[in-house]
C-alpha cells in the first residue's frame, strides 16, 4: 500500500507548534533528572533565580519562545481545504498566541515559589509545556475526536500540577477532587461525541456541520449528544452549576498553578467551545441556544454572589474566574463574527490581568500558600507602592474599569451581545459587573486605606526580577489594551473571519 508522505509532512507542517512544545517538555523534564539540576535546586543560595530550578524555568520559557515561532511560521503555510482534522487557520493562530503568552507568565512568575516550596523544578515546568500542547491540540482540533485527545493531554498534566506540592495536604486534596470530578465530566463529553457520531455519521466538525444543516442527522441522538457535549464544556469553563470543583481546587492548588488554569486552561476550553458549537452545531442553534442562554446567566449572577462574601484572596478570584466565563458565554450565546472576536479580545486581556493578580498574590503570600486573607493587604500599598499600584490597576480592570483592557473587553462582548439582541443578558452582565466592583475594590481599599496590623507587616515582601518583569508587561498591555484597543481587536476580527463557514470536503496544508 502506497503512503502520500506529501499529504503526511503537510500535516507535521501543521503540528510544528505542538511538536516543539512537546520536545521542549521532554527535554525539561530529562533535565530536571540529572544531577546537577537535582542538586543545584537543592542549594538554599537565599537567590531563587540562581538556583537550578530557575536554569531549567529559562529552558521552559525558551522552549515557549521556540513553540511561538513556529506558531509565527504557521502563518505563512496556506492550507487546502477546511475539513482536515487540523486547523491552519487565523483563529486557531490567535488563540495560541494566548495560551503561549499565559505559559510564559506563569512561569516568570513561578521561578522563586518552585525554589522556596523545593518542587521539583523539572516535572513542573515539564508539565506546564506539556500541559499547554494539550490545550494547542484542543484548539488545532477539526475532529472531535482529535479535541478530545487534546482535552484529556492537558487535564492529566494539570492534575499533577494541581497536586504538585506533596507536602501540603490542600494541594493533594484539590488535586484528587479535581482528576475524579474531571474524570466525571469527561465521560459527559465523550459519550456526547459518541452519540453526536451516532447522530451524524462523522466526528469533523465540517462535516456535522453539513449533516445537520442538511437536516439528515438524527434529531434525538443529536440533541442528547449536544446536551452532554455541552456539559463536558462547561466542567472545563467552570459555568454554574458545574462550577463546584473550581474554589476548592484554584485555593489548594500552588499559586501559579492557579493562574495558570483561571487563564490558560479556561482559554482553550472557550475556543474549542467556539469552534464546535459555531461550526459543528451551526444548524442546530434551536437546540443549545437555551442551555448555553440559562449556563451564562447562571454563571453572571451566582458567581458574583458568591465572591462578595469570600475572604480568602484565592477564592475571591475562584469565583472571579466563574464570573469571567459567564461573560464569555454570553458571546457563545451570541455567536457571531463581533463576539467571536470580543471573546478572543477578552481572553488575551483576561490571560494579562488574571496572570498580574495572581504574580502579586503570590509576592505577599511570601512565595508560599500564606497570607491568603484580604485583611493580609492591609496597608500593603503604602509598603510596597510598585506592587501596591499594579495590583490596583489589575483589579480595575478585573472589574472593567475604563481605561483598562478589561474594560474594553466588556465592550466589544456586549456589542457582540447587541447585535444578536440578546438584551436580558446583556443587562445582567452590566449589573453583575458593577456588583463585581465591591469585592476588587475591597482589596484596594485595603491596600490603601487601612493600617497594618504591625509596621513590619510587608517588609519581607520580595519580588524577584522574573516576577517583575511579567507584572509590568501585564500592567502595560493592560493599560494599552484599554487606550488603544484598536490594534488587538482588528487582530482578533481577522482570527475570526470564516470560522463558520463550510469548506470542500479535502484537507491538506501547503507550505
Amino acid at each position: 500500500m502506497e503512503l502520500d508522505f506529501s499529504r503526511s509532512l503537510h500535516y507535521w507542517w501543521a503540528l510544528l507548534p505542538e511538536i516543539v512544545l512537546c520536545l521542549w517538555g521532554m527535554g525539561v523534564l530529562i533535565a530536571g533528572v540529572s544531577k546537577r539540576y537535582r542538586l543545584a535546586g537543592e542549594d538554599a543560595t537565599g537567590d531563587p533565580t540562581l538556583s537550578g530550578s530557575a536554569d531549567l524555568g529559562w529552558l521552559a520559557l525558551f522552549g515557549v519562545f521556540s513553540a511561538a515561532f513556529a506558531n509565527g511560521w504557521l502563518y505563512g503555510v496556506r492550507e487546502v481545504g477546511s475539513a482536515g482534522m487540523i486547523a491552519v487557520d487565523p483563529f486557531r493562530l490567535f488563540a495560541n498566541w494566548v495560551l503561549l503568552l499565559g505559559a510564559a507568565l506563569t512561569i516568570l512568575i513561578s521561578f522563586a515559589y518552585v525554589h522556596r516550596q523545593r518542587l521539583q523544578a523539572g516535572e513542573f515546568y515539564g508539565l506546564i509545556l506539556l500541559a499547554t500542547a494539550g490545550m494547542m491540540f484542543m484548539v488545532a482540533g477539526r475532529d472531535l475526536i482529535v479535541i478530545f485527545l487534546g482535552l484529556e493531554v492537558m487535564s492529566v498534566a494539570v492534575y499533577a500540577l494541581t497536586a504538585f506540592n506533596r507536602r501540603d495536604r490542600r494541594s493533594a486534596e484539590a488535586g484528587l477532587k479535581y482528576f475524579l470530578l474531571g474524570a466525571f465530566a469527561t465521560g459527559f463529553l465523550l459519550y456526547g461525541i459518541a452519540l453526536v457520531y451516532g447522530a451524524t455519521g462523522s466526528t469533523n466538525v465540517a462535516t456535522i456541520g453539513a449533516v445537520v444543516t442538511g437536516g439528515t442527522a438524527t434529531p434525538g441522538l443529536l440533541s442528547i449528544g449536544i446536551a452532554l457535549i455541552t456539559i463536558g464544556f462547561g466542567f472545563k469553563v467552570a459555568a454554574v452549576p458545574f462550577h463546584m470543583w473550581t474554589p476548592d481546587v484554584y485555593e489548594g492548588a500552588p499559586a501559579p498553578v492557579t493562574a495558570f488554569m483561571s487563564a490558560a486552561v479556561k482559554a482553550a476550553a472557550f475556543v474549542a467551545f467556539m469552534r464546535v458549537f459555531v461550526v459543528a452545531f451551526e444548524g442546530a442553534v434551536d437546540v443549545w441556544y437555551p442551555i448555553v442562554w440559562w449556563l451564562a446567566a447562571l454563571t453572571m449572577v451566582a458567581a458574583n454572589l458568591m465572591a462578595l462574601v469570600q475572604s480568602n484572596v484565592k477564592r475571591m478570584l475562584a469565583y472571579s474566574s466563574i464570573a469571567h466565563a459567564g461573560y464569555l458565554l454570553v458571546a457563545m450565546t451570541a455567536a457571531n463574527e463581533t463576539a467571536a472576536a470580543g471573546l478572543l479580545f477578552y481572553l488575551l486581556v483576561y490571560t494579562l490581568m488574571n496572570t498580574g493578580a495572581f504574580a502579586v498574590v503570590i509576592s505577599v503570600a511570601h512565595q508560599s500558600e500564606e497570607r491568603l486573607q484580604v485583611e493580609d493587604y492591609a496597608g500593603f500599598g503604602w509598603a510596597q507602592p510598585m506592587l501596591g499600584v499594579a495590583l490596583t490597576i489589575l483589579l480595575l480592570s478585573l472589574a472593567g474599569f475604563p481605561g483598562t483592557g478589561g474594560f474594553m473587553g466588556k465592550i466589544f462582548l456586549l456589542q457582540g451581545a447587541a447585535d444578536a439582541e440578546l438584551w436580558v443578558l446583556s443587562v445582567i452582565l452590566v449589573l453583575s459587573t458593577v456588583a463585581s466592583y465591591w469585592y476588587y475594590l475591597r482589596i484596594a481599599w485595603f491596600m490603601w486605606m487601612k493600617n497594618p496590623s504591625s509596621e513590619r507587616q510587608h517588609a519581607h515582601v520580595v519580588a524577584p526580577l522574573p516576577l517583575q518583569f511579567a507584572l509590568i508587561a501585564c500592567v502595560a498591555l493592560i493599560l494599552y489594551t484599554g487606550i488603544f484597543p484598536g490594534t488587538a481587536l482588528e487582530f482578533a476580527r481577522a482570527s475570526v473571519q470564516g470560522l463558520g463557514t463550510l469548506g470542500d470536503t479535502g484537507g491538506g496544508f501547503a507550505p
